[in-house]
């Protein structure tokens, strides 16, 4: 890539550091802008330092968040509470950052003639009617469910991004599915998180119903997507997935027990309003980006336990 200046907004977060990370290595000057509230400061913490790093905690729903930014090339948009954790127990804050904050993002793109790229959800299939799920589906989503805060703010942001779109503002989407890492938290309450720490714990990986199934795409495969994003023209959306790596609920289980050598799985009631198969068809990626993901299911989950290992260990030994 050549020199740019990115603003990512979620920089704290578990995507918003990995991206920053790496586009501080490939030379970009990054500014960070996360109110904390689902982000943590020990994800960029060995960021703080870098002349080139910038952190404004601030809300993107706030007037004013984005003032005195000027000179940006890139604008990544991924702040908004991304777990079923977060989001269901602050629907308003993630209803507040997928329209008004990605208005004031776009709006901010615009003004400035920057690149912006969307992040917008696989969650906006809901329940698919389809298999696999490629950009045309329109979905099949409950607008009252659970959920729907965050099925239905990601759906405001494709319709915002596209309205900026015709006006002639470069923005992009693209659709996340299921991506993990290190840096997810053991608190952070997706599932790959969660049966980590279980089984780093030695305890129940609590599996609801099981024969759900779900794409899981490692995080540094993602993070290569969206920087092909950046650097294309296209609007999209693209789904960023990979779609090798569909399994059920309950074999992810057996995996992460099976890797940790410790832990045991337990099949409880499932969930109302669950999904029950999702995997994409990333034909676009391939052809618009020339992306795949190619990390294994095993691979990625090794490399995120290696992670999580020490964080568990040093909350067991202040117990």
């Amino acid at each position: 890539m050549p020199a740019q200046r990115t603003l990512i907004t979620g920089g704290a977060g578990f995507i918003g550091s990995h991206l920053c990370r790496y586009l501080l290595k490939t030379g970009s000057d990054v500014t960070a802008v996360d109110n904390m509230s689902t982000g943590r400061a020990d994800n960029i913490a060995d960021l703080m330092d870098n002349p080139r790093f910038t952190l404004r905690a601030t809300d993107i729903t706030a007037p004013g968040a984005f003032d005195e930014l000027d000179g940006l090339t890139h604008i990544v948009h991924l702040a908004c509470p991304a777990s079923p954790k977060a989001n269901t127990k602050m629907p308003l804050d993630t209803i507040r950052a997928c329209s008004v904050g990605t208005l004031n993002v776009l709006d901010l793109a615009a003004r400035t003639g920057t690149r912006v790229v969307c992040a917008s959800s696989s969650e906006i299939y809901g329940d698919p009617l389809v298999h696999p799920q490629n950009e045309t589906y329109r979905g099949n989503c409950d607008p009252i469910g659970a959920f729907s805060a965050y099925t239905e703010g990601k759906r405001v942001l494709e319709a915002a991004a596209a309205a900026h779109s015709r006006e002639g503002t470069n923005a992009g989407i693209v659709r996340p599915f299921n991506v993990y890492g290190p840096n997810m938290w053991p608190d952070d309450g997706r599932v790959v998180s969660s049966f980590c720490a279980s089984a780093l714990r030695g305890g129940t990986l609590e599996v609801a119903a099981g024969d759900q199934t779900r794409s899981f795409c490692y995080v540094d495969d993602f993070i290569d997507g969206v920087a092909a994003m950046m650097d294309s023209d296209s609007f999209g959306p693209v789904n960023l997935g990979n779609p090798a790596c569909e399994v059920s609920i309950a074999a992810l289980a057996e995996l992460v027990v099976q890797i940790a050598g410790s832990g045991r799985v337990q099949l409880v009631p499932g969930r109302v309003g669950d999904t029950h198969r999702r995997q994409p068809d990333t034909e676009l990626a391939s052809r618009a980006l020339s992306w795949a993901a190619t990390t294994s299911l095993e691979a990625g989950i090794e490399r995120t336990l290696d992670w999580m290992s020490p964080v568990i260990h040093a909350e067991i030994a202040v117990r």
